[in-house]
């Protein structure tokens, strides 16, 4: 039974009769939406294989951690980000479902149970197969959109992430730029699939490029093996134009394109191309915005490399920016192309404020970092479900575009009630519901997808 007792509230501006409020005691719901996530989830076996992960030494434990970890990553989804949740969640006749429980079992685990699980689950060899785990199901996504077989080049986007911190986290530092205490994920993505493939938590204090050959090179490693000649490109902004990065990706044979900090010498060069864009804006009042490229060697870097400038002139004034880029680019129409393919790595931002805001992954209250990182790879794994199941051009474009919070107000939220009898369990969603014709298009969408990875 529900651990809610029931309670009356009154209101009065009715003429005839009080209007009463109160709780019920029998099996109700506001999340049955998530059932359409638990049939994609079973459709792509992600769940059972991300609980894999982890290992569990506990004897005859009352909850598995295949149900612990549903109870997260669903609750993740609905918008319940914090294990305190679940005290009341766990009666709730949709998680239970979600955990393979029926409605009437017994409840499932509460906080402390959650956080003990959390903290015991964050071991170095966990967490190093749950980051395995998502670049995996990254390149079944990827071979999915491509009719089965990876295709010939794959762009990664490289972001990093202020997580301002509250409390005495481990590892959490002071960062002057943020003017906060915080840590600093690392997250790799891609962008047609608008899949997480890696996100690693790191201390607050780290230079934003710190460490990102590595986590590069472990995706890249994954999608070799599954395809020996696949192309990899790789976009950063400035923060990653470091000469490391531009040697590892040099070295491994792979194109980069990164945002480079201007400097006087380069303000010098690209001077000329400015003073064109700003007396072309006050000629026509329209906006103006010119590139120029030429090969320009830093004192840190072993040997020249394409740098592509863009000036910008319009009614708020002038912009001058700078990338480095190992792709050719002979003339301006060339820079415009190659600058404009890197800019279009904004959308990385995007789902950086999903993941982040939407899902909120900076929720990393445990104080131990190892179960910070363990929260920071559920939010990781519920972002790549979501994903995965709006990534269908039969989901009309509400949907498809839909961020976490339309999902949930669209497709989660609604009232229900959960009948079981001897033959079923019957969920009876709200009648008046306005969007029953998107559930159902959903739940199509998702029985269709083939089964296992």
């Amino acid at each position: 039974m529900p651990r809610q007792a029931v309670e009356q509230l009154t209101f009065n501006f009715l003429p005839d009769k009080p209007l009463v409020v109160q709780t019920k005691t029998r099996q109700m719901t506001t999340d049955p939406g998530l059932l359409l996530f638990r049939q994609y989830d079973q459709q792509w076996d992600y769940s059972r294989r991300l609980a894999a992960c982890l290992t569990d030494d506990r004897q005859d434990p009352e909850h598995t951690i295949l149900e612990m970890l549903r109870q997260r990553l669903y609750g993740i989804l609905a918008d319940y980000e914090d294990c305190n949740d679940h005290d009341t969640l766990r009666d709730d006749p949709i998680f239970k479902l979600l955990a393979d429980r029926l409605p009437e079992d017994d409840a499932l685990a509460s906080q402390p149970t959650l956080s003990r699980f959390e903290n015991a689950a964050g071991t170095c060899g966990g967490l190093q197969r749950m980051v395995d785990f998502l670049i995996t199901t990254g390149i079944e996504r990827l071979a999915a959109k491509h009719g089965g077989r990876l295709p010939g080049e794959v762009t990664l986007d490289l972001d990093p992430t202020d997580d301002p911190c509250h409390g005495h986290q481990q590892l959490v530092f002071w960062h002057g730029y943020y003017d906060q205490y915080q840590y600093l994920p690392m997250v790799i993505s891609e962008p047609t699939t608008q899949h997480v493939f890696l996100t690693w938590l790191r201390p607050g204090t780290l230079h934003a490029a710190k460490g990102a050959e590595d986590d590069l090179l472990r995706v890249a490693a994954a999608l070799q093996a599954a395809r020996p000649d696949i192309g990899i490109h790789v976009r950063g902004d400035a923060d990653f134009g470091m000469p490391w990065m531009m040697d590892t990706c040099e070295q491994e044979r792979f194109t980069y394109s990164f945002g480079l900090r201007s400097n006087p010498r380069l303000k010098r060069w690209a001077a000329p191309l400015l003073a064109r864009a700003i007396a072309q804006y006050e000629q026509t009042n329209q906006k103006q915005r010119l590139f120029d490229c030429c090969d320009y060697q830093a004192a840190s870097w072993p040997r020249p490399r394409r740098v592509i400038a863009k000036a910008e002139c319009h009614a708020g004034g002038t912009n001058l920016r700078f990338i480095v880029t190992s792709r050719p680019a002979a003339d301006a129409a060339a820079a415009e192309r190659e600058y404009d393919a890197y800019v279009a790595r904004g959308t990385s931002e995007q789902r950086m404020d999903e993941l982040k805001n939407g899902l909120h992954a900076d929720r990393l209250s445990c104080h131990r970092f190892k179960a910070n990182f363990l929260r920071l790879l559920l939010h990781a794994a519920a972002y790549n479900l979501l994903a995965g199941l709006r990534d269908d051009a039969s989901l009309p474009p509400v949907l498809r575009r839909g961020q976490p919070c339309t999902w949930r107000t669209h497709v989660i939220k609604v009232a229900a009630t959960v009948v079981t009898s001897c033959r079923r369990v019957l969920v009876e969603l709200a009648g008046q519901w306005p969007w029953w014709r998107l559930f159902a298009g959903v739940h199509e969408r998702v029985l269709l997808h083939p089964a296992g990875p």
